[in-house]
């Protein structure tokens, strides 16, 4: 039943292509449609194309007749990373591409209805297998594609509410090298080539979303959304090659089943949309982001397969401990119709990274980020098609050794990422 409901939401259209890069800080991800994006996310408050079922589902009620929109976004990320005096850059050959669908359908004048398939977490970090951080991660991957259908019914004129439920997929992998050794005659140790780790594993998770969207007046609107915290069981196995050295009790490393239990944070967004001219709007937003339910990243192992010292017994866990902070998100969004069928967009954000310096690791070596946005938006009889280009500036930031960890003093620097989006929409 497991493998089927995998494949079944593996096989949705658009979504066969999952999220690999985080855009946002953490492993969230904010790549939900071209126009969000160009305006910096700052569209709960304005909530007024089908995207708004990943934003602010309230505002769907703003919608008539039968809407569509389908497209996909083109990241390219790159970043320097310093450990033990020696500076690696990340694979420069990398690309990613989430996708997103939305379908809304106004029922009546009361009740809307949408569909939502998009990402709302990834991760792609790539680095040659002999990097000196290998021993940490030298490549890891979260991919994740949620189905998430709504209804949002209009309370009155000017307020409307909505609800909606969650099913999230997310696969897990990551590999990184493990130091061996052995023991000459002496008794001396010595190191032996490295041996290879890799840990695939996946599982559904599920939560609810909810929100709330009022137009007090005629130049303004204002957008609440909150979206529930995901716990899942992720299940699958962990491989060892290249095994070499001193044997334990009962034999080190492996090929054995892996499993743990992963909590994804909740949020609440805030915007406030403001239309000054006919032809102008400006909104302002927040994210608030509870990192802190990230607390650590335990493994379990079916067979007692990790040493705890060289010369110690295995052990069936590992644990890694994260204590993540909460955190905020700010954006600032503008559009203009500067013809009947062109709008201009632009769109700022200010990301802080959840990542403590005392727990910051070479899977995710993360930063505050600025996100510099820009876009066009056309639009003729019932179609729509939007266009945006985003640079992500990570700030620079020094780390701190952790020998038991194998993070060595460093510093993240000349970290960016390129995204390139199209939406499509059409409305019947």
């Amino acid at each position: 039943m497991r493998t089927r409901l995998k494949s079944w939401v593996l096989a949705w259209g658009l979504v066969l292509v999952t999220a690999q890069f985080c855009s946002a800080a953490g492993f969230a991800i904010y790549e939900w449609s071209a126009r969000d994006f160009a305006l910096g996310g700052a569209t709960v408050g304005r909530a007024d194309d089908p995207a708004a079922l990943a934003t602010n589902p309230a505002g769907i009620t703003q919608l008539d007749g039968v809407q569509v929109m389908a497209g996909v976004m083109a990241i390219h990320p790159v970043m320097d990373v310093e450990a033990n005096g020696k500076t690696k850059t990340s694979d420069e050959d990398a690309f990613y591409f989430p996708p997103h669908f939305y379908a809304t359908w106004k029922v009546n004048d009361r009740y809307s209805v949408g569909l939502a398939t998009f990402s709302r977490f990834g991760l792609g970090t790539k680095f040659d297998s002999d990097w000196e951080g290998r021993y940490s991660s030298y490549e890891a991957l979260i991919e994740s594609v949620s189905i998430n259908p709504n209804v949002a019914v209009k309370v009155t004129d000017n307020f409307s509410a909505a609800f909606g439920v969650e099913a999230m997929y997310l696969n897990f992998s990551q590999k990184k090298k493990l130091p061996m050794f052995g023991i000459a005659p002496g008794p001396i140790i010595v190191s032996l080539p490295d041996g290879k780790a890799q840990l695939e594993a996946d599982g559904m998770g599920y939560g609810f979303n909810m929100g709330l969207h009022y137009q007090p007046c005629q130049y303004a609107k204002l957008g609440l959304s909150y979206r529930s915290p995901i716990s899942m069981k992720v299940t699958g196995d962990a491989d060892f090659s290249n095994i070499s050295g001193v044997a334990g009790p009962s034999g080190w490393f492996r090929d054995t089943s892996a499993s743990g239990v992963v909590t994804l944070p909740d949020s609440f967004s805030f915007g406030m949309a403001m239309y000054p001219m006919e032809k102008l709007s400006v909104e302002v937003g927040a994210v608030y982001t509870l990192w802190s339910k990230y607390d650590e990243l335990k493994i379990n192992f079916g067979d007692d397969v990790i040493p705890t010292s060289l010369f110690a017994p295995n052990t069936d866990e590992t644990v890694s401990k994260k204590n993540w902070d909460d955190v905020w998100r700010f954006n600032i969004g503008v559009e203009y119709a500067a013809l009947d069928w062109l709008d201009l967009r632009l769109g700022y954000v200010f990301d802080q990274t959840p990542v403590p310096d005392d727990t910051i690791d070479y899977m995710l070596p993360d930063s505050d980020r600025h996100i510099f946005n820009s876009g066009l938006g056309f639009h003729w009889d019932s179609w729509t098609v939007d266009l945006n280009y985003s640079y992500i500036l990570f700030t620079d930031r020094d780390i701190d050794g952790r020998d038991d960890d194998f993070i060595y003093d460093g510093e993240v620097n000349n970290a960016g990422a390129h995204i390139g989006g199209l939406s499509v929409g059409y409305k019947f």
